[in-house]
């Protein structure tokens, strides 16, 4: 009966993963829970039981066990709300803007593209009302060749033409583009410069994190170099540039190697993870948590080619308030602490 049901009813993938080879034996509902953000478990289980969940093409219930390579899939009878794009009147901070490109200063908290729980007020949103007929990728969004996380301030380009957006996507791919991040992590990084490296995939324990897999048999290789700007006692500036874009790159290989961002609630850093015991100091942790209420990390510089000029562009944008007051306050703390 349900097996009719797919076949007669259109039923629209919300979501498709795939079993990683290290993926152990696991009910699909656990699983799905572990990949989809907001989704409870009695939901799922719901959706299993209205034959909506396919493993492999074939209708599974929801105690199904999860092996390694299974693709798992969502399907409803509507299509997915991301795909049901509004154009919204939204300020944008544009940089620069011509007939191929747009470069904007995208400010921290918000979403690039709509996707589960977040179906208006992103960056997509306020393009397409800006500019009309954008081109859009493989993955149905309106021209995107990269994104940064929804909490990350700073620099992207955008394709305003089809032949714009292949030249910038092949840029990407190519690695020929040049990307500088401001990162604000705790701890006191012994080197000046340095490279991090290790295959990055999503981590076996938490779903929502990604992680390093440093043997490679697992994720995608991940070059991150960096190069200390300022100490400042408990936390240092970095500036790291990306050899590679990996979902979650610089935030994953800096928890790596112990030097998790300042406030990145995903990944642990807004807990106190070097410092005193002292109240007082709690206290003013707590104080630059608030200052800055997300991770201390913002795209600062960005450089591609033009793809009809083929003249090399390079933008910067500055700091963002939150993360300078949240700089001076530790600028304060380390001066104090150094002189007393």
């Amino acid at each position: 009966m349900q097996e009719d049901l797919i076949e007669n009813e259109e039923l629209y993938e919300h979501f498709r993963f795939t079993a990683s080879d290290g993926q152990v034996p696991l009910r699909v509902d656990k699983f799905l829970m572990n990949f989809i953000e907001n989704a409870t478990r009695n939901k799922i289980q719901q959706a299993a039981k209205a034959g909506n969940i396919l493993v492999n093409d074939q209708v599974v219930k929801s105690n199904y066990k999860v092996k390694p390579k299974d693709v798992v899939r969502v399907v409803l009878a509507h299509p997915p709300h991301e795909n049901l794009l509004v154009a919204e009147d939204i300020p944008l901070d544009i940089i620069f803007e011509d007939k191929e490109v747009i470069v904007i200063n995208k400010s921290a908290g918000m979403v690039v593209h709509p996707g589960h729980g977040n179906y208006s007020g992103t960056l997509v949103n306020g393009l397409i009302h800006h500019i009309e007929n954008l081109p859009t990728n493989s993955n149905e969004r309106p021209g995107l060749v990269h994104r940064i996380d929804k909490d990350t301030s700073g620099l992207l380009v955008i394709a305003k033409t089809e032949f714009a957006m292949a030249h910038l996507s092949k840029q990407f791919f190519d690695r020929t583009t040049e990307r500088k991040y401001y990162a604000l992590v705790w701890g006191n990084i012994q080197e000046d410069t340095g490279i991090i490296e290790g295959h990055i995939g999503r981590s076996f324990k938490n779903r929502l994190q990604m992680d390093v897999f440093p043997d490679g048999e697992y994720g995608k290789s991940a070059i991150t170099h960096f190069k200390v700007i300022e100490r400042l006692t408990y936390v240092t500036l970095v500036e790291c540039k990306l050899e590679t874009g990996r979902t979650h790159q610089i935030r994953a290989h800096f928890k790596h190697i112990g030097h998790t961002l300042f406030n990145d609630e995903r990944y642990g850093g807004n807990q106190i993870l070097k410092g005193t015991t002292f109240t007082k100091y709690k206290q003013f942790v707590e104080n630059c948590f608030k200052v800055l209420p997300r991770q201390a990390l913002h795209a600062k510089t960005l450089g591609f080619t033009h793809p009809t000029t083929g003249k090399f562009l390079q933008f910067d944008s500055p700091i963002p308030d939150d993360m300078e007051k949240c700089l001076e306050k530790w600028r304060t703390y380390s001066e104090y602490s150094n002189n007393s």
